[in-house]
């Protein structure tokens, strides 16, 4: 269990940081929030694989699948993320 959760966290901050790295320009975010995204969108994209088209990393190894469309719906959060935050803070 608690093996699972430093992994998440693990993948969840390389998948956080990948997003970053699509998303042009500069993003005011911390490194928590990234990590916290990075876990999200790892588990949509875990979730979404394995539940439309039966994708299983089962044989072990690096699953770049999921990496590769984790990245992709991260910086999607990213951005969803920056715009959201940047209404609540505009006066």
């Amino acid at each position: 269990m608690i093996g699972t959760i430093i992994v998440a966290i693990i993948v969840g901050a390389i998948i956080g940081a990948l997003g970053r790295l699509l998303v042009p320009g500069k993003q005011n975010i911390s490194l928590v929030v990234t990590i916290l995204i990075g876990i999200v969108a790892n588990l949509i994209v875990g979730w979404g694989l394995g539940a439309i088209f039966g994708y299983n990393n089962g044989n072990g190894g690096i699953a770049w699948i999921g990496i590769i469309v984790g990245a992709i719906v991260a910086a999607l959060l990213i951005v969803l993320y920056g715009r959201m935050s940047g209404r609540r803070s505009a006066v």
